[in-house]
């Protein structure tokens, strides 16, 4: 196991090693977020030099996952660890599994939350979605809300960790995530601040995670990632290789991988093998207590077992027997008991099977045998569990399964090595491709009148797997306002939840009056529409624009041309242009859109109006086409419609008031802190230290420890309630007393080494001084002196204050402190440093003597003599020879 840690440790260090980070002006640093439906990673890219490039942001208990929990009690909003210490207690109020509710119907959701035995107060929203009523019973909050609080504190998170502002962000998702959860997630991280780079699939995470620090460009390999968290299992088949390109004129191997399948079981994950052990533990419990008794029936007594029983399998996971104790179960009765690994396991027989089910499939699927499989790597806390490690092992027919990767940490790892691709401020050394797909396919319907239900109204938009990003287009001929439709292509295969294959709706207007509008026109084809769509790397399908195509053939006035000259001069034929500037004209005047933006394809407009003056008008027909922009109006309903401007102003709000009440009941959480530790800390050492006696009066201590006392009353009465202002009075009042206390108290030790300090640099001075004059005679004496007189003056100042100091009593204000006695010698150092950085001077050059200086001119004046003849000969040769031909 050590060695395996070793080598996970090591490899992350050498991925970490690959990145290289370029730093925008903005210094803005991005991060990743691993929301699961039970814990919650975070993962930051550094900016600050001598920090790793990646690393896993810690929660404030010093933990590097967080529970994904958001609790409201007494009027406070607790999240993470601090919602997870109210679980046993009050786990109504405690709200979890608020990933797996978004974008769901509302009975589908509540039947989820039942079968958890989750006693959520919660209600059908507007969208036919679930909300959760907090403890007021009066304020609900939509799983987006909920969700957007957590993506909050993970931000938090983040921003504690580097010390700086973080709001990008790459968050990832499992793979059966639907349009209505893929929107929905966007839109919580939204509410919570964060720009969201792109959503990431789990498996895309770990794939760069594990392909970033290896070399594919001497063999291929596919590989599986298999997957069981605590609610879902999927297996992912990802193909790994690698390509040439050229890179500064040099040809470079780059790494890159393909999501060729996914498959998966929304339903299955660890909490489900932990809910076999709460059944069989209930069903003891009640029969030990017998009486009709139903320990399901309670709320607490399921919290707690469940917490018990989450233990009680993480020691099955190493021990082939785990006691379960639960203190106070149900009506203050105790239920402890033992479990072995065999009887365990005997519990989940039929989920063993089920767990195998997403390998087969993306086997069968993708027509690859189990020998073709390079790797088949584990992620995911369940897969921990024994049994299952068992089962694949016998299924795939290996020995030991592949374990490379830190099963909690891969995904959130690699999501962060994609936030800095994404990012326009950090840029990776290393580079690995990328290419996922959509893993659900997309229709496209048509309706409206006139329009019949055929091959044309109802079209094939994305199929499965299609490559992320994409762009789509759609084109057909209509001539009245109709309905898009977009739905899952199979309804076999649809999101955990979805009732029906239909998750989006728009209304297209426009196009009627854009027919009636040009009816009268000479159209050359009938009126068009075409639809733009994209898919987005999040895997999201927009409709982004519509527009109606109008095509007319018109007669046009132009002038004649002539044709010889402009033959002659363009050597071209006469081409009428489909489009030009007539065409700009008609288009400014129909208010409307040309496909070339009014260029014009004429001929040289000098030899135009030429001809036109000679020849006249002529008439040509030409081609127009327009674009005629159809507005897009979304008609969805249930739990995909997108939320109003105005709710989603309103939510932002309620969060943004939540935060600055958290805020505050921070602070004053960490004013009452500062407060009681200020008491505590003074009281021992006044009560313990005999050096106070020296430094202040009995009647001064015994006045300040009453202080301390009755504010210290007062914190665990009516302080219970108190502001973190009031919190903050009270400790500058303590403050006001006891500052010059311990002033006093500090200077005790802290002056006689000051002036120890100050005397034994007094005596370094005259050596300086010294040295400047045996190796620096170039100093000016006047700054030597200064200095000097500085040290007179100091030294002056120390025997003064000394005396001073020694005829007051230890319990007055000292006549002078360290502090002053360090000003004043750096004053002097200030000084010493000024001299010392005086360079010496450069030495001076000597002037010539008045015969050489005489001989010197002598030699320029018959060197320009020379020269200047020179340049009379050659210019009076030039005139020669030029007269001379001709």
């Amino acid at each position: 196991m050590q060695s395996r840690m070793a080598s996970i440790l090591y490899k992350l260090g050498f991925c970490l090693s690959l990145l290289c980070l370029v730093i925008s002006p903005a210094q803005s640093a991005v991060m990743s977020i691993d929301l699961g439906s039970e814990w919650l990673k975070v993962a930051v890219v550094n900016l600050k030099r001598g920090q790793s490039p990646i690393s896993v942001a810690i929660n404030e208990m010093s933990k590097r996952k967080s529970p994904v929990l958001v609790a409201f009690h007494s009027g406070d909003r607790l999240m993470g660890e601090e919602a997870a210490g109210l679980v046993a207690r009050y786990p109504e109020k405690v709200f979890s599994q608020a990933r797996e509710l978004i974008g769901k119907p509302y009975e589908h959701g509540k039947s989820f939350l039942d079968s958890l035995y989750l006693p959520f107060d919660v209600t059908e929203d507007s969208r036919g979605t679930v909300s959760f009523k907090i403890d007021d019973k009066v304020t609900s909050y939509s799983a987006e809300e909920i969700v957007a609080m957590i993506l909050g504190y993970a931000a938090n998170l983040a921003e504690f960790h580097s010390k700086v502002e973080i709001k990008d962000a790459v968050i990832t998702v499992p793979p059966y995530f639907g349009q209505a959860e893929r929107k929905g997630l966007v839109r919580a991280a939204q509410l919570a601040g964060i720009n969201v780079l792109s959503l990431i699939n789990e498996h895309s995470g770990a794939a760069l995670q594990y392909g970033i620090d290896k070399n594919f460009a001497n063999e291929s390999k596919h590989v599986i990632f298999y997957d069981m968290g605590t609610s879902s299992t999927y297996a992912a088949l990802v193909y790994f290789s690698a390509y040439n390109t050229k890179e500064f004129g040099k040809t470079v191997s780059v790494n890159q991988f393909q999501v060729k399948d996914v498959r998966w079981n929304p339903e299955l994950g660890g909490q489900n093998l932990e809910l076999r052990l709460v059944e069989h533990f209930a069903d003891e419990f009640n029969k030990q207590v017998g009486n009709g008794v139903d320990v399901r029936k309670s709320p607490k007594a399921m919290a707690k077992l469940k917490k018990q029983v989450k233990r009680t399998k993480e020691i099955l996971s190493a021990n082939t027997m785990a006691p379960i104790s639960v203190e106070s179960l149900y009506d203050d009765r105790d239920f402890r008991s033992t479990i072995t690994r065999e009887k365990f396991e005997e519990l989940c027989e039929d989920l063993w099977e089920k767990s195998l089910v997403p390998v087969r499939e993306v086997l069968k699927h993708s027509g690859l045998k189990v020998a073709d499989l390079y790797a088949v790597e584990l992620i995911g806390g369940a897969t921990r569990v024994p049994k299952l490690q068992a089962r694949l092992q016998e299924f795939l027919g290996r020995k030991e399964l592949d374990r490379h990767l830190d099963a909690d940490e891969a995904i959130v790892l690699g999501a962060a090595l994609h936030a800095a691709n994404l990012s326009d401020g950090i840029k990776l050394n290393r580079k690995l491709g990328m290419v996922d797909g959509s893993f659900y396919g997309f229709v496209l319907e048509l309706d409206g009148p006139g329009l019949l239900k055929d091959d044309n109204s109802r079209q094939l938009l994305v199929p499965r797997m299609k490559k992320l990003p994409s762009k789509m287009f759609r084109s057909f001929t209509h001539n009245k306002d109709f309905e898009v439709s977009l739905a899952y292509e199979s309804d076999d295969l649809l999101p955990p939840g979805a009732t029906s294959p239909l998750f989006a709706m728009y209304a297209v207007a426009g196009l009627t009056d854009a027919s009636e509008k040009y009816a009268s026109r000479n159209l050359s084809s009938p009126i068009k529409a075409n639809l733009h769509f994209s898919l987005s790397r999040s895997g999201i399908l927009s409709f982004d624009r519509a527009d109606a195509v109008v095509e007319i053939t018109e007669w046009v006035e132009v002038p004649k041309k002539n044709l010889t000259v402009e033959n002659a001069t363009t050597g071209s034929p006469n081409i009428s242009s489909e489009t030009g500037a007539q065409n700009a004209t008609a288009e400014s005047n129909d208010n409307l859109k040309t496909d070339d933006g009014g260029n014009s394809n004429t001929s040289n407009s000098t030899v135009e109006e030429q001809g036109s003056a000679d020849l006249g008008i002529e008439k040509k027909l030409k081609k127009r086409t327009f674009r005629v922009p159809l507005k897009i109006v979304e008609k969805t309903i249930g739990p995909a419609m997108s939320p109003s401007k105005e709710s989603l102003a309103e939510a932002k709000s309620k969060l943004e008031e939540l935060d600055k009440k958290d805020a505050e009941r921070r602070r004053t959480a960490e004013l009452k802190n500062n407060l009681e530790g200020y008491i505590y800390a003074t009281k021992e050492k006044l009560e313990t230290s005999e050096e106070f006696e020296k430094i202040s009066t009995s009647e001064e201590r015994q006045t300040f420890i009453g202080k301390l006392d009755e504010v210290q009353d007062w914190l665990y009465m009516d302080g219970e309630y108190a502001t973190a202002s009031e919190f903050q009075e009270r400790l500058d009042m303590l403050k006001a007393t006891g500052d010059p206390i311990f002033l006093r108290f500090k200077e005790l030790s802290a002056r006689p080494e000051a002036v120890k300090h100050a005397q034994k640099y007094l005596v370094e001075l005259p050596q300086i001084v010294k040295g400047w004059e045996s190796n620096r005679s170039w100093l000016p004496k006047d700054r030597i002196t200064e200095v000097l007189n500085a040290g007179d003056k100091l030294k002056t100042w120390l025997d003064k204050k000394e005396a001073e100091q020694k005829k007051i009593p230890g319990f007055n204000t000292p006549a002078f402190t360290s502090e002053d006695v360090y000003m004043k010698v750096f004053d002097v150092q200030e000084k010493v440093d000024s001299i010392n950085r005086i360079p010496k001077p450069k030495p001076k050059i000597e002037k010539p003597t008045s015969n050489e200086t005489e001989s010197t001119k002598e030699k320029v004046k018959d060197s320009n003599t020379s020269s200047e003849s020179s340049s009379q000969d050659e210019k009076t040769g030039s005139e020669s020879e030029g007269h001379d031909e001709l």
